[in-house]
């Protein structure tokens, strides 16, 4: 099988300090054929991630490891956006000179509140409620490619106010994902919930099944690493979920355009 892996955050993300080459070697250990940088950015002051990428370190940074590793992997360059419909003439303006492979649109913030600060004084129902309806105006107008974790909220919410019910929140789940299908928008298989006290994937299979059942196709796997040792962790209970979905593929990237990879 050809293993990729399409998520991954190195010191060019505020919330990382694995280097590029680490990540480049540990996938090569691991058997990984291809693998795509997608380090956070925001041109939003307010969030976390703001002003720490430098596209020309990052860029210059990717091409050397081309050259010393790609003979043995293929190296894609993305980003991950926050909150990418918002304020989208910075972002186009940012972004439209760079050559990327691959976008990730993710929501870490509401109303210029990180997710741990917005859960409080909420109770289940509208804290997810609120979440997707963010996510759904995400997918209604960003340029992406893939929506990343698309459940995420659960990662900071199963301690405090608890998981949310699928069946409570389909009306809304079905919308994102039929959005997404009509803006040629794919979603992940995200493993990191599955490293972690969650203990599922983000999203849950409930969410990729129905996205395969809308007519979905766009699919692909990222560990969302912070560490080298956490690239390409739990590849195979990503594919076990695409395949029971009904997938016979996930995807790749290049230069924007998907390229499907056969699971079996």
């Amino acid at each position: 099988m050809y293993l990729i892996d399409y998520h991954h955050h190195t010191n060019h993300s505020f919330d990382s300090t694995a280097s590029m080459k680490d990540v480049c070697k540990t996938a090569i250990e691991k058997g990984i054929r291809e693998i795509c940088f997608t380090e956070h950015f925001s041109v939003n002051p307010l969030a976390p991630t703001y002003g720490h990428m430098n596209f020309t370190h990052y860029f210059n940074e990717i091409e050397e490891c081309q050259e010393i590793y790609g003979n043995h992997l293929v190296i894609k360059v993305g980003i991950e956006l926050c909150e990418p419909h918002l304020l989208k003439q910075e972002y186009e303006a940012a972004l439209s000179p760079l050559d990327l492979d691959f976008i990730l649109g993710s929501v870490h913030n509401i109303n210029n509140l990180k997710l741990r600060r917005f859960l409080e004084n909420k109770d289940t129902y509208l804290a997810y409620q609120s979440y997707f309806e963010e996510v759904y105006k995400m997918v209604c107008s960003a340029d992406i490619d893939v929506i990343a974790h698309l459940d995420l909220l659960k990662r900071y919410a199963v301690k405090t106010i608890g998981m949310y019910h699928f069946e409570d929140h389909k009306e809304i789940l079905e919308a994102i994902l039929m959005k997404a299908i009509k803006r040629n928008i794919g979603i992940e298989i995200n493993t990191s919930g599955l490293r972690g006290n969650l203990k599922q994937a983000l999203p849950s299979i409930n969410i990729v099944q129905l996205y395969k059942d809308l007519g979905g196709e766009i699919l692909t796997i990222g560990s969302d690493s912070h560490f080298a040792d956490a690239v390409g962790s739990n590849f195979e209970d990503a594919v076990d979920m695409a395949i029971q979905c009904g997938f016979t593929s996930i995807f790749t990237f290049e230069r924007r355009k998907p390229i499907a990879i056969n699971l079996v």
